[in-house]
């Protein structure tokens, strides 16, 4: 018999996959590594994976999907839809049950614990399509166990927590990027999971860039201006702290929010695996919390960065 969503008891620090064989954006990895990396993950308690079709061209879920085997009960696998593993961006809601079936296909399942749409249109986040209709059937038939949205700012979670019910809201939330706290309570009230992505602000919440680090792939986006201003940041957060490496801090803001359900930073390699595992018992005291926040309301706030 299939464990339902309530039976499985989430451990609050979870696996981001979209690194898993991704040679384009981060770095060269095996599908043998990728599969040996996700097993051990497994055997030292993490069992909620996040992933999705347009992660390496669908071959992060085909690496979670040779390593789960025989441990499919014991772990939660969340994937999208919405951007496809050819990559094509595809919404439309006729194309929902087969993209789920190619995503099955690759997981080498037959269920999926969660299905999120994947930084969907207003229109869709308003309730205005039959998505979530569509999601309730698909939920009814087993097919998925519970649905939701992933999504990047304030405004898109404002607007599916005033006009649609989901599961599940992952959001991009760290030490950079606060706003979508004012409404975690909310959420919660609701019966809603959040998940928690981009903790690490792509790097930059570590401590290992400065304003003279030179950057590839997906993290060449930021221009001169950003990388200075993000620096500049950064000291001030190690001044905080007292320390130079800030993994621990920041992953410590995120769960310091007991609303938050689960965090998944991403891993590409075992010293990241056993340095996040770590990580995640470390408390973060309300007095540095507060300063995180300070810092936040003075510096940022009314002067977003750009991701």
């Amino acid at each position: 018999m299939k464990k339902n969503l309530k039976e499985k008891k989430l451990n609050r620090l979870g696996f981001g996959s979209w690194q898993l064989g991704n040679t384009d954006f981060w770095g060269y990895m095996s599908i043998d590594e990728g599969i040996e990396l996700v097993r051990i993950a497994i055997k030292k308690g993490i069992n909620f994976f996040d992933t999705a079709p347009g992660y390496a061209a669908g071959l992060s879920e085909s690496i979670i999907g040779s390593a789960i085997n025989d441990q499919r009960e014991n772990v939660f696998i969340s994937t999208k839809f919405g951007h496809t593993a050819d990559g094509e961006t595809d919404f439309s809601v006729f194309s929902l049950k087969e993209q789920i079936y190619d995503s099955l296909e690759r997981l080498e399942t037959d269920y999926l614990d969660s299905l999120l749409l994947h930084n969907p249109g207003m229109d869709i986040l308003e309730g205005n399509t039959y998505h979530f209709e569509e999601l309730e059937k698909l939920k009814e038939e087993g097919l998925i166990k519970a649905y939701g949205v992933s999504i990047d700012t304030f405004e898109e979670f404002r607007t599916v927590l005033d006009h649609v019910n989901v599961d599940f809201v992952e959001i991009l939330f760290n030490i950079f990027f606060q706003d979508a706290s004012e409404l975690f309570e909310e959420a919660h009230q609701k019966g809603i999971k959040i998940i928690v992505k981009v903790p690490l602000d792509s790097g930059w919440l570590t401590g290992k860039y400065d304003e003279f680090s030179e950057f590839e792939g997906i993290r060449s986006r930021w221009d001169d201006e950003t990388i200075q201003r993000r620096a500049a940041l950064v000291r001030e957060i190690k001044d905080i702290t007292g320390a130079e490496v800030l993994t621990k801090y920041a992953i410590g803001f995120v769960l310091s929010y007991p609303e938050v359900t689960v965090v998944i930073p991403g891993i590409k390699n075992l010293d990241q695996l056993n340095d996040h595992i770590e990580n995640s018992t470390y408390i973060l005291s309300s007095e540095i919390k507060q300063k995180f926040i300070e810092l936040y309301q003075t510096k940022i706030k009314d002067n977003p960065l750009p991701w």
